[in-house]
């Protein structure tokens, strides 16, 4: 019971994914017809699992679980092939595309979103510069590290 209780759990990415998806399909089943919603709902499925995968299997990359990039390619690449055809065979079975693309493309907003609302909180009290420190003209955002000199004299 408890490795299948814990295959079930939802990451609280995937919970806002989900939400996403079901205001989504609840907007398609009022406002679009059927074969719609029925594509919409088939393509949220696909791309909850899609999503799903992804993000057990870039957390096994990232924790060294995984033996390396090159295994995590091959998933990567066989996943999206997984996809790909799952959708040719919907379409070819008469999915509605727009609606099943729509389906699939819930995950954008939702990451985004979730992104926004799962992020830890901001410590005030943490270290940080004076507003007018002159080090702030040598920091690189893109880095989150001070510039090596080499690279800051061929920018100025």
């Amino acid at each position: 019971m408890g490795r299948i209780a814990s295959a079930i759990e939802l990451h609280p990415l995937e919970r806002v994914n989900l939400g996403f998806s079901a205001g989504g399909l609840a907007v398609a089943v009022a406002l679009a017809s059927p074969a719609f919603a029925a594509s919409y709902a088939l393509g949220a499925v696909l791309e909850a699992i899609n999503f799903r995968t992804l993000r057990i299997a870039s957390g096994r990359l990232l924790s060294g679980q995984l033996a390396g990039a090159p295994l995590w390619s091959a998933l990567f690449g066989m996943r999206l092939v997984i996809l790909l055809t799952s959708m040719g065979i919907a379409l070819v079975a008469g999915a509605h595309p727009l609606g099943l693309l729509l389906g699939v493309s819930t995950v954008v907003p939702a990451v985004l979103a979730g992104a926004w609302w799962l992020r830890p909180p901001v410590d005030p009290t943490a270290p940080r510069l004076a507003d007018d420190d002159p080090a702030w003209d040598h920091w690189s955002v893109w880095r989150g590290d001070v510039v090596p000199e080499a690279e800051d004299e061929e920018t100025a």
